[in-house]
């Protein structure tokens, strides 16, 4: 034999089709066509000669095609690829399943592009009845001068099938994905396939300590994906109540979970009792055999997650063979289905700690929108990033955003708890940098020996920005803690990172703690804010400098007529890198404040005629705000009072304001004491703190917060 081969048979297809039969035994494929040695060709699988002693049933074809992705010769002669209708001239993906096209059709064109083979990717090709044929594929390109592609395919044994479907199967924590990865998988014993699961399973619900008999089932994946006969379960469908009990039952002989096959379509009938039933489970006048496996997830008793059907014409009988490795595989994936269940549970549970913490309105004086993209679809990128915005009782809005080290469950709990923990400090009238400090002696208090690390998880290094808008002054006090600097367009259009003074994260080591810096800037009337974590402008490709400026762009072409949740979802959907490694936070605020003839401000001496001067400059105020009567009383002896406590309580000038907002109307007055004013039990006859108790009674609410120069003390009246 010649050992230079010619440049004909030294092509990828020539290198195949001469393997061929070197295992084809003789006369496998002469009804099929002639054979390439004799020159055809598009003739099937080659006789050269007896094959060796031993040597099995060939599984190995060809496929030659054309740029245009058409068959121009194949070599699928051995039985096992009988009914693909592979004729040339003919679309490769016409024999594949139609889900499948778009994928195989990128594969072929890019290796038609590149010229590097895609090797040994697990396929499904369709045979002309309809039935699929599972198969090991390789994409190779055509030796020069040659142009085009050759397809190897190897039909994959049962014991390689049911190792490849299990590592399929135990990619995906989606349950929807997991099922339809066994459907697929099982497709190779039958002509359909059918994943139910029980509804508790599909929404992540606990399966143990049940009652079994009561399984309420969902049909979870159904393969192939083609019209199905009216009446017909479908994907996302529940099954009638009857079908679930019937089922339940059936896999359920002597108390234990077992396998079950209905022969022909006469006894099928007969089980199901009623032409309803058989609509909704039969998924077609062929379909005449079926074999049930349950989903069992071991135990004390065990659990059943679901079932799995496979559908047969009544030419094909299970196998006692077949229906033993249907079970193995079902056996194998099932605790797959239980982890995706309980990745589910977890996703739940996250989404709802989320939804509770999406910011609500700022009120009539801000407003506010925010986008959040995990990094991945399912919970394990579910997780640290938060933003949050709320109206704080004395009428300003408090803008917070923290990023949580790590992703899941863990990190959403202590997410929760920190969120929370800033919007009770900050309702209670904190400083943004006095919060910090509490959050940051909670995470340090999360991380020790019993609650943090030994629990498998340090929130150590977490981020938070706390901003709080004043819509009277316009001023934001704004602190951070190791976050990225907030984004200011001012409404002359003028943009860029504010200049806040870096500091560590929240639970830094003690020698790096030093006091958190408050940060004031004004933001007027049209000044858009942007809060967001590093997912969204991290990037490999760039500096982190670069990042920022990117969404200083973006944020500063927002119009002001834009509204402004989609205006987030446009800068997102710029800015989002190209893999995505984190997830992606972003919270917009546009400032409003109220108009100037609802707010009014004075400024007193602590002098003893100060709550009389102070009651005339509000009288006079609300005559011309046209107040109730009994409103304008009840708001004159809450100004009489609280400056009176000012005068004998504090030093240095006294500040009276007054706010209209909404139903109510806001009086501030604000001294340099930093006492907490409190509501105590006084004698009958003792007169301190008699004005609390009237400030109390009179109002809808009251409170104090404080400043660098002492403190504010706030009451609500409803007009």
């Amino acid at each position: 034999m010649d050992s230079t081969p010619s440049p004909s048979s030294s092509s990828p297809f020539e290198l195949v089709s001469s393997a061929l039969g070197r295992y084809i035994p003789r006369g496998a494929a002469a009804a099929d066509g002639p054979a390439e040695a004799r020159g055809d060709s598009t003739g099937d699988s080659p006789d050269d000669g007896d094959p060796a002693p031993g040597r099995q049933e060939q599984i190995l074809g060809a496929v030659n095609l054309d740029r245009d992705l058409r068959i121009t010769r194949r070599n699928l002669g051995a039985p096992v690829f009988a009914g693909l209708d592979a004729a040339p001239g003919t679309p490769f993906v016409d024999l594949l399943p139609r889900g499948d096209v778009p994928t195989v059709t990128r594969r072929l064109r890019q290796v038609l592009e590149t010229g590097e083979a895609h090797v040994a990717r697990v396929q499904r090709l369709r045979r002309a009845d309809g039935s699929e044929l599972v198969v090991s594929m390789s994409i190779l390109p055509a030796a020069a001068p040659q142009e085009g592609l050759t397809v190897s395919v190897i039909a994959m044994a049962r014991r390689l099938h049911l190792y490849a479907a299990e590592t399929a199967i135990g990619t995906s924590l989606d349950i929807g994905e997991t099922a339809q990865s066994l459907a697929e998988s099982l497709l190779a014993w039958g002509d359909v396939a059918a994943i139910d699961l029980d509804f508790a399973v599909w929404t992540g619900e606990g399966v143990t300590g049940r009652a079994q008999g009561r399984i309420r089932l969902r049909r979870a994946a159904l393969v192939p994906d083609r019209a199905w006969p009216e009446g017909y379960v479908t994907l996302g469908g529940d099954l009638p109540s009857d079908a679930s009990r019937l089922l339940a039952q059936a896999i359920r002989r002597a108390d234990a979970p077992q396998a079950i096959v209905i022969p022909d379509r006469e006894t099928i009938e007969r089980v199901l009792g009623s032409p309803r039933l058989v609509r909704a489970l039969v998924p077609g006048d062929r379909a005449a055999g079926v074999a049930c496996v349950p989903l069992v997830l071991e135990g004390d008793p065990p659990v059943v997650l679901g079932v799995a059907e496979v559908w047969r014409r009544a030419d094909r009988p299970f196998a006692d063979s077949e229906l033993f490795d249907l079970q193995e595989l079902v056996a194998r994936t099932s605790h797959h289905v239980d982890l995706a269940r309980q990745h589910q549970r977890e996703h739940t549970q996250v989404l709802a700690l989320q939804r509770r913490l999406l910011p609500r309105s700022g009120g009539g004086t801000i407003q506010t929108a925010s986008v959040y993209q995990p990094a991945t679809p399912d919970s394990a990128g579910v997780g640290g990033d938060w933003v949050n915005s709320f109206p704080l009782p004395d009428g300003r809005t408090a803008l917070v955003v923290g990023d949580v080290v790590g992703h899941g469950l863990g990190a959403a709990a202590t997410m929760g708890q920190l969120s929370m923990e800033a919007r009770a400090l900050l309702s209670a009238g904190l400083a943004p940098d006095e919060v910090l400090e509490h959050l940051d002696k909670t995470v340090t208090l999360l991380d020790d020996a019993e609650s943090g690390l030994a629990a498998g998880y340090s929130a150590l290094g977490s981020t938070c920005c706390i901003a709080v808008y004043d819509p009277v002054s316009h001023r934001v006090a704004l602190s951070s803690a190791g976050h990225l600097p907030p984004i200011l367009v001012s409404p002359d259009g003028h943009a860029g990172p504010l200049a806040v003074h870096p500091h560590p994260g929240l639970g830094a080591e003690f020698a790096l703690r030093e006091p958190f810096d408050v940060h004031t800037f004004i933001a007027p009337p049209g000044s858009l804010l942007a809060f967001y974590t590093d997912g969204l402008v991290e990037d490999p490709a760039v500096s982190i400098d670069e990042g920022i400026g990117r969404l200083t762009d973006a944020v500063s072409a927002v119009h002001p007529w834009d509204t402004l949740q989609q205006a987030a979802r446009h800068v997102v959907s710029a800015l989002m890198p190209t893999r995505q490694r984190d997830d992606v936070t972003l919270l917009l605020a546009r400032t409003i404040g109220y108009r100037k003839g609802d707010t009014a401000t004075w400024r007193l001496p602590a002098r003893d005629d100060a709550a009389a001067r102070a009651r005339a400059l509000v009288s006079a105020l609300l005559r011309q705000w046209r107040t109730r009567d009994d409103t304008r009383d009840s708001v004159l002896l809450l100004v009489s009072e609280l400056v009176t406590n000012a005068v004998r309580h504090a030093a240095g000038p006294i500040t009276v304001r007054l706010i209209r907002a909404g139903p109510g109307l806001l009086c501030e007055v604000g001294d340099t004491g930093n006492g907490r004013p409190r509501l105590g039990r006084g004698a009958l006859l003792d007169d301190a703190g008699r004005g609390l108790h009237v400030v109390h009674r009179i109002t809808a609410r009251w409170g104090v917060r404080w400043t660098d120069t002492g403190k504010v003390v706030w009451a609500e009246v409803v007009r």
